[in-house]
């Protein structure tokens, strides 16, 4: 069952609301016909456009079984971006490296099917967001949409989408997987209003009471992001908005969660009426 987190963020000048149903961390596999169901069910909820921050895959088979589950989603707009499982099939590694420093060494597994997850997702109209600025027009407003491939594989090179928000737009959104600092600074140094990401499983192992690791319940983000941050939205003085979402799935050889379920969220944009 996937829970849906419905959250309003005040960003408009006027006109009419958009609604974002954010995706994230699928990990599917071709036997996982339960959150395959959950999944074509997103399809019931109307929403203006959705975005997936990548980890779609985590099985070399799994490309049909994604666009399928997804097909009623992908009849409307949306756009995504990869992360590190939608390249690399998830290895077995000890699950307590996760809550170790990160020392940028990848235990990676065999090559996936990327280049025909990409195409399937954009010839129905999606946009792939990997290195890519595009404007787009929503609900009447014109929006800014630039996107960095995997940070989390040091594929990111976000020089190729910066530069300050176009004057044209009255929003800028950003779209990466993992929320490492060095691109949220960036994007915010930009003007980026919000960014969107995933990639933390929300922590994946959420504690009943706070932790001593940075006040948070979640005891990773298995990136440099703090821990406080690694689930919703959050913002920190002068900087970009950011909504991260916990995510869907889990890697098969880590199957499971704790205090945190698998999550879709709707992130509706409102005027800013104060």
């Amino acid at each position: 069952m996937i829970t849906l987190h419905e959250v309003e963020l005040p960003l408009l000048a006027s006109g009419e609301p958009i609604s974002i149903l954010h995706l994230s961390d699928l990990h599917v596999t071709p036997k996982q016909k339960g959150k395959l169901d959950d999944l074509r069910e997103l399809a019931t909820y109307e929403v203006d456009f959705t975005i997936v921050t990548g980890d779609f895959l985590a099985h070399r088979d799994a490309v049909p079984h994604v666009l399928d589950a997804l097909d009623g989603l992908l009849a409307r707009p949306g756009a995504f971006v990869f992360g590190s499982n939608d390249y690399y099939a998830p290895k077995l590694k000890n699950p307590l490296s996760y809550l170790f420093p990160d020392r940028g060494v990848r235990k990676l597994g065999d090559e996936l099917p990327w280049q025909e997850l990409r195409d399937g997702l954009s010839s129905r109209g999606w946009i792939d967001l990997n290195q890519s600025k595009v404007l787009i027009t929503l609900k009447g407003h014109l929006v800014e949409l630039r996107g960095t491939d995997d940070a989390h594989l040091d594929c990111d090179d976000y020089s190729l989408v910066a530069g300050a928000k176009d004057a044209r737009a009255e929003l800028s959104i950003g779209v990466t997987h993992a929320p490492y600092i060095r691109i949220l600074d960036a994007m915010a140094a930009d003007g980026v209003d919000v960014i969107f990401a995933g990639h933390t499983h929300g922590g994946q192992v959420r504690l009943p009471l706070p932790s001593l690791m940075g006040g948070s319940r979640a005891l990773t983000t298995n990136c440099d992001l703090p821990t406080w941050r690694s689930r919703g939205l959050s913002v920190e003085d002068g900087k970009s908005w950011l909504h991260v979402s916990a995510g869907i799935g889990t890697s098969p050889f880590a199957p499971f969660r704790v205090g945190t379920r698998p999550e879709a969220s709707l992130v509706c944009l409102v005027p800013d009426n104060s």
